[in-house]
């Protein structure tokens, strides 16, 4: 059973991403806010649920969430200040566009930058733990599929529609006989034997 809050009587955002360790395309993160005493008994780590169930609970947290948001870092950002850096950033531009305020911020994971004065934890395995942090886990992996879905059909020849631009071996040997898009992250070791 996921908690609702760490920071208790305060207005908590739980945030997280997805994209990391992928190859290709922008890394995605997403700010969400539930009401204090939220209860959904479906919500886990997007890592543990279908597709089909992930597209199904982001209509409900988008409808339930007192606020939420995605924020996007494009590759070319990330080559510039590394994905970790870039994690953060997206996460950062999530919370400037929640309609409300945070008093705190639950992360997933143990790397995080301060954000504005605003206190926060990082919690390792968050997104199995906290149900805010499990809704913007949901959020930012169904936003950054429909992104990865649109970008293969300008490139179908990566398999992103599947892959999601994440290193499968289809990927690396579509990377060694294509070359590189302009959605590849250059700084990342894209071929196998590099």
């Amino acid at each position: 059973m996921l908690k609702s809050h760490y920071y208790s009587g305060l207005v908590e955002a739980g945030c997280d991403e997805a994209g990391r360790g992928c190859l290709a395309g922008s890394v995605f993160a997403a700010a969400v806010i539930l009401p204090e005493d939220y209860v959904n008994d479906a919500l886990n780590d997007s890592k543990q649920l279908s597709a089909r169930q992930r597209y199904a609970l982001r209509a409900e947290i988008e409808r339930d969430a007192l606020a939420w948001a995605v924020g996007v870092v494009t590759p070319e950002e990330i080559d510039e200040i590394n994905i970790l850096n870039a994690s953060i950033l997206a996460m950062h531009r999530a919370l400037d566009q929640l309609k409300v305020r945070p008093e705190a911020i639950i992360v997933d994971g143990n790397r995080f930058k301060p954000y504005r004065f605003i206190p926060y934890t990082t919690v390792v395995k968050g997104d199995g733990k906290y149900l805010s942090i499990a809704a913007a886990s949901i959020l930012a992996k169904t936003y950054r599929d429909d992104y990865m879905d649109r970008l293969a059909e300008e490139f179908p020849q990566y398999g992103w529609d599947g892959n999601k631009g994440y290193p499968t071996k289809a990927h690396r040997e579509a990377i060694a006989r294509y070359g590189v898009t302009p959605y590849h992250r250059k700084s990342f070791k894209l071929l196998a034997d590099e």
